[in-house]
């Protein structure tokens, strides 16, 4: 049997939710569906952010407290939604699902590491997709720092993939010049690092935490273990096996 290609897909709230309020059912069946057709081929692991995002479609907190705790209250109300809506979803494309909460702490210490790899191993041989979240009730990093990127990189190099996937709301990464000029252009492939850090331009996402510069922070990371990273535009429908068939602008990173 052929070994099959490991994918890592992180996907951004502003992808979840569709740049919208509410998190996308559509997007997530677009997901499944996508997985579905390459699963004689591919074997995925995501890392999926927007348990605030679901937590805020059903309740408002008041607190005295400060907005990261607020935040990590709204991501332990909304965890187990997204988890909820991804395993429905993905039940009806005759896919299996599982949750894992992780730290950035526990890349740190090798007994953590090593249990990461091996839970995740059995697994995916399996057939389960690890839904992979930062725990955010008792880490703040994606609150304060990056929407999943670094943790979908850290995850990526962890767990030797073949192919680190960002879904984002662009079409990749696009030159300065093309940004000024209000015509975005994609960088299709990328051979000069310090080159790509020069080009981006940060903003932040509307629901997520992350922008550009997070992105090549985590391309940096998954460069560094030899993994290609690509970045591409989440909200379209098909984005993966368009990717795949070279059918959409993208930005590969190698």
């Amino acid at each position: 049997m052929q070994k099959k290609k490991r994918i890592l897909l992180k996907i951004g709230s502003n992808t979840l939710t569709k740049e919208t309020n509410n998190i996308s059912r559509g997007k997530i069946e677009d997901v499944a569906n996508q997985i579905a057709k390459l699963q004689d081929t591919c074997e995925f692991i995501i890392v999926s952010s927007g348990a605030i995002a679901v937590a805020k479609q059903f309740v408002k907190l008041e607190s005295k407290h400060e907005e990261v705790f607020v935040k990590q209250a709204l991501a332990s109300i909304g965890q187990p939604h997204l988890i909820r809506i991804y395993q429905e979803i993905f039940r009806e494309y005759g896919l299996l699902t599982s949750q894992c909460l992780l730290s950035y702490s526990d890349f740190k210490k090798q007994e953590s590491k090593s249990n990461i790899v091996n839970t995740i191993n059995v697994l995916v041989q399996n057939n389960y997709i690890p839904i992979i979240n930062e725990n955010d009730t008792v880490a703040t990093d994606e609150i304060k720092f990056g929407d999943n990127d670094k943790l979908g990189a850290l995850t990526a190099s962890l767990l030797d993939v073949d192919l680190f996937i960002i879904a984002t709301n662009t079409n990749g990464i696009y030159t300065k010049a093309s940004i000024e000029n209000g015509k975005p252009e994609t960088i299709a492939e990328v051979d000069d690092f310090d080159e790509l850090r020069n080009q981006v331009v940060d903003s932040k996402s509307s629901h997520g935490t992350g922008g550009m510069q997070s992105k090549i922070e985590a391309a940096a990371v998954t460069r560094k273990a030899n993994i290609e990273t690509w970045i591409v535009n989440g909200l379209e429908d098909n984005f993966i096996t368009n990717a795949f068939d070279n059918k959409v602008p993208f930005t590969k990173i190698k």
